[in-house]
């Protein structure tokens, strides 16, 4: 590990003592957990839902709360920077006044991360990994926060959307995927370090279900300790996602177990972080994995 810590706000994570939560928070109408909340609701109701669902995270015990407003799930729409800050900033304005809880922008844009960090967010949750836009590595860098750099291979033509099992990619094809990987994300960190952004606030985060098949998916989780050799703490996002429904055959109110399972045996393989949806149910596979594999 290159750093054995990051304090991030008034809070110290400290990697290896213990897999740290992040729950996740989704400011928009088409998410593919089914649990986005940016509906045909007032915006008081909007925030009132949200500050509801961060206040249950936080007696479930999360570390980090990842505010998002456009969906990532295959086949989605793109946003503007202006529609997204219209949808996440009142959120986190409102938690960041109401509880003492990390807050991560789950963006790629420069213009919403500068904004969001303006109000109250604490970290960025880039899933294009500071390649989509050249400004963000300059805001990370000016304002000091951590970044998750997150592999990525998302194209629209590999995308197909099967009605009750949500969208997967089929067709990707990897040289290798496990070192495919690791070289894209250290091309990501070149970019970090060009920009000025220390090693000890970056954080890898390979991909899961972005660009990649079910079968590789699931290859990713068995292999993450070949991506944590790489020496950056690692955050791993398998919940709800369409390997576990392809997998299992379950929509994706129905895949708790599934994530359960991705879940212990990407902390078994070095996962720091773990980015889910299902905060009570999660946090105790956790609490239980980290006292069998952790000293």
């Amino acid at each position: 590990m290159k750093s054995k810590s990051l304090k991030i706000g008034n809070k110290l994570f400290v990697w290896g003592n213990r897999t740290y939560i992040m729950g996740i928070i989704n400011i928009t109408p088409d998410s593919f957990s089914g649990d986005g909340i940016y509906k045909d609701y007032s915006k008081q109701k909007i925030i009132s839902v949200a500050l509801k669902q961060a206040e249950g995270f936080i007696e479930s015990g999360v570390d980090i709360i990842d505010i998002g407003g456009e969906s990532t799930r295959p086949g989605s729409q793109p946003i503007g920077a202006d529609e997204e800050i219209k949808r996440v900033i009142p959120i986190i304005n409102e938690i960041a006044k109401r509880f003492e809880i990390i807050i991560s922008i789950d963006t790629y844009k420069a213009e919403v991360a500068n904004a969001a960090i303006d109000t109250g967010a604490q970290m960025v949750n880039d899933v294009w990994s500071l390649k989509a836009d050249p400004d963000l590595s300059k805001v990370v860098s000016k304002t000091g926060v951590p970044v998750i750099l997150m592999h990525n291979r998302s194209k629209p033509k590999n995308a197909v959307i099967q009605e009750r099992l949500g969208g997967r990619y089929i067709g990707v094809q990897y040289e290798n995927l496990i070192v495919d990987i690791k070289n894209e994300l250290l091309e990501s960190v070149d970019i970090a370090h060009q920009a000025g952004i220390d090693d000890d606030k970056l954080i890898l985060d390979p991909g899961i279900g972005f660009g990649k098949t079910v079968e590789q998916n699931l290859e990713i989780i068995n292999k993450l300790d070949q991506i944590k050799a790489l020496g950056y703490p690692i955050l791993l996002g398998p919940s709800r996602k369409s390997f576990i429904g392809f997998t299992l055959d379950l929509p994706p109110d129905q895949r708790v177990e599934g994530t359960s399972a991705a879940v212990a045996i990407g902390i078994d393989r070095g996962a720091d972080i773990v980015r889910i949806h299902d905060i009570k149910v999660i946090s105790r596979i956790v609490k239980m994995t980290d006292a069998i594999v952790r000293e």
